[in-house]
């Protein structure tokens, strides 16, 4: 009988158990066209319809350079793609209503990779990466509590309204999305001061000079990925979620958890298909819930028992301002920090109260 070396066995049993696992055709090996071959940019090239100059050896070298550069790193490049099945039908839905060129739905992938969380260092959120200021001018909501920036539904609504907006301003896609890039107010002066409208021609910060660059690489590689050697087959996109939408009016502070339940789902899945909402509270006021495919039917039966049993367990308290009260007062008198007080009643240290008003001891 044949006997293995001791080392050897473990070695022969996991062969053996990917021989029985994995069949031939689940691995491919890995077809690359050479980086030279890539970067060979014949043209024509457009980008929402308006030409890239390749007869202008500084923009060719450009192009040349962000292929290379995004070709490299292959693993994001095939996550970019799988996102799009994901983000791409709504994106571009929104953008035929509107009348606006296909080719904007590259800007979020080169803004945020379509990942509807992620932050920059200046403040910026979403996939659209709104910063606070623009997002509030655009009808996002954005507090301690809900951030619709983080909702790709919503963020995408207000970049196409801000998109069209810059298109009227400028008069042109190209510097649309630069000026979405480095604002409006900073675009007019580059253009004031150097005599040009044309964006190819525009000496603009490093970021913007990229910026509109990236987004056309983007489309270059993701309209023709396997001349790229990128091999995706349709069921390894991400498929689009699927949800209901409904209109929560909460009278107090109202549990996240209870919406759960009353959509028969889990608490996970109702921050994963609303990352506006920031905290495990709902605060004051009516919102708008994405839940389940389905979930929408029968909510409100689900949730009223729900909700009056949670009240009726939670004792909530208010206090009615007296004259002479301050804030450490009221807060001192009930035992709880003044921070809270602050918190649950979306006050600032030197917020000024009146008699009359209506405080939220406990929720």
């Amino acid at each position: 009988m044949l006997r293995l070396p001791r080392l050897a066995l473990p070695v022969v049993l996991l062969l053996l158990f990917f021989a029985g696992v994995c069949s031939a055709d689940e691995f491919v090996p890995a077809q690359f066209p050479s980086l030279e071959s890539v970067v060979r940019v014949a043209g024509p090239l457009d980008f929402c319809g308006e030409p890239v100059p390749l007869d202008n050896p500084e923009v060719r070298e450009r192009i040349e350079r962000e292929i290379l550069l995004i070709q490299w790193d292959r693993a994001q490049m095939i996550l970019w793609m799988k996102r799009t099945g994901r983000y791409f039908p709504h994106i571009e839905r929104m953008l035929r209503l509107n009348g606006m060129p296909d080719d904007l739905k590259f800007l979020p992938v080169i803004e945020s990779a379509l990942r509807p969380t992620v932050g920059s260092h200046a403040g910026a959120r979403g996939i659209w990466q709104f910063i606070s200021s623009t997002g509030r001018k655009y009808g996002l909501r954005v507090d301690r509590y809900i951030d619709e920036r983080r909702n790709f539904v919503f963020a995408t609504k207000a970049a196409v309204n801000y998109l069209k907006d810059l298109h009227g301003m400028f008069g042109a896609w190209t510097l649309s999305a630069a000026a979405y890039n480095m604002g409006e107010a900073g675009l007019k002066k580059a253009i004031k001061q150097q005599e040009t409208d044309k964006y190819y021609l525009l000496h603009l910060p490093e970021e913007t000079q990229r910026y509109v660059v990236r987004a056309i690489v983007a489309k270059m590689i993701m309209s023709d990925p396997e001349r790229f050697g990128f091999r995706l087959v349709p069921g390894d996109y991400y498929q689009p979620v699927q949800y209901d939408r409904i209109r929560l009016r909460c009278r107090r502070y109202t549990p996240v958890m209870l919406v759960a339940k009353a959509a028969g789902t889990t608490y996970k899945n109702i921050r994963d298909l609303n990352p506006q909402i920031l905290r495990d509270t709902l605060p004051l006021g009516t919102h708008l819930i994405f839940l389940p495919k389905g979930a929408a039917e029968d909510f409100a039966e689900r949730y009223k028992p729900l909700i009056a049993e949670y009240r009726a367990k939670s004792h909530g308290v208010v206090h009615k301002v007296q004259k002479g009260d301050t804030l450490l007062r009221i807060a001192q008198r009930y035992r709880i920090s003044l921070s809270e007080l602050l918190r649950r009643n979306k006050l600032r240290k030197n917020s000024t109260i009146h008699p009359g008003q209506t405080l939220i001891i406990r929720e």
